[in-house]
């Protein structure tokens, strides 16, 4: 659902462009029906004023954060001011790669702006800048991931480090290591599962990892494998967990969890260590799974 804006200043900036258009709000999981578009209009009036100092001081560092949580719920226009002041150094350190990931969230809805300034900012960024990595809940107390060992303590210290770069809970892959490998970097399966997250050399593939068996790239393949199947199942974390047990193939021939008695004590297992049934998305990954809508159907009568 696309919402236009009632009332957009019109501010020019340098070049023409003018800070107007169309909001949608379906960025990072978020559904249109959820965000108040009166508050998203506030947020962006905010950080239009603290950005060009109109009626309050000038404070750069305040309008990003400002469009950076309109950003997170996929205003477009807060989007696009992101990109613009990463491309011309405004407030921030120049980075095009980063200019270029806020252009090609807003492109993707169609700003005409973000698409003509993608042209001039080259490839967008694989990483997830900072203030668009979801917040993660805090955690219970009950912590399954202290270390037994060094080599524990360092892959926990790379997973905590990486994690929120793919816009994953370092707990959600922590219990996929922990279930999965139980921290051996050498665990070999007999269906060829590699490493610390056990990736088929399919995935591997997928992902691009060609040393399944150095800890950082089977995390780097785990976790965007990981981050794929929260955007297609849209951030169920039973789904989720089934598929990387089963494939996603599987969840969705069954509509849901597969009756294979491995992948529902996998399922069990990763709820009790995560503790959560959902988990924070980003929408722009993938397009959700085409049974989702049914397999949610056949959860709510069941």
């Amino acid at each position: 659902m696309n919402l236009r804006c009632l009332t957009c200043p019109a501010l020019l900036r340098q070049g023409a462009f003018v800070l107007c258009g169309l909001l949608t709000l379906t960025t990072l999981g978020v559904r249109a029906g959820e965000v108040d578009s009166e508050r998203l209009l506030a947020l962006r009036k905010e950080a239009v004023a603290h950005e060009h100092g109109e009626g309050v001081a000038k404070d750069p560092a305040r309008a990003v954060q400002l469009y950076c949580e309109g950003a997170r719920a996929g205003d477009a226009e807060a989007q696009f001011s992101l990109g613009w002041m990463y491309a011309n150094g405004r407030g921030l350190e120049r980075n095009d790669a980063f200019a270029a990931y806020f252009f090609d969230l807003a492109a993707k809805q169609g700003h005409p702006q973000s698409q003509k300034m993608k042209r001039f900012v080259g490839e967008p960024t694989a990483e997830i800048p900072q203030c668009m990595r979801p917040a993660f809940p805090g955690d219970d107390g009950h912590d399954f991931t202290v270390p037994s060992s060094e080599f524990q303590k360092q892959v926990i210290g790379l997973v905590n480090h990486l994690a929120p770069e793919y816009g994953v809970s370092p707990r959600l892959a922590l219990a996929v290591i922990r279930t999965e490998s139980n921290f051996n970097p050498a665990a070999l399966s007999n269906k060829n599962a590699q490493g610390l997250m056990q990736l088929i050399p399919d995935t591997s593939a997928r992902f691009n990892v060609k040393k399944p068996f150095d800890p950082e790239q089977n995390l780097r393949g785990g976790l965007a494998y990981l981050r794929w199947l929260l955007a297609y199942f849209e951030g169920d974390v039973s789904l989720v967990a089934a598929a990387y047990n089963a494939g996603e193939g599987a969840v969705n021939r069954y509509r849901g969890i597969p009756p294979y008695a491995e992948t529902r004590g996998y399922v069990k297992r990763i709820i009790s260590l995560f503790k959560r049934e959902e988990h924070p998305y980003d929408s722009t990954v993938t397009a959700p799974s085409p049974e989702l809508p049914r397999i949610r159907l056949l959860t709510k009568g069941s």
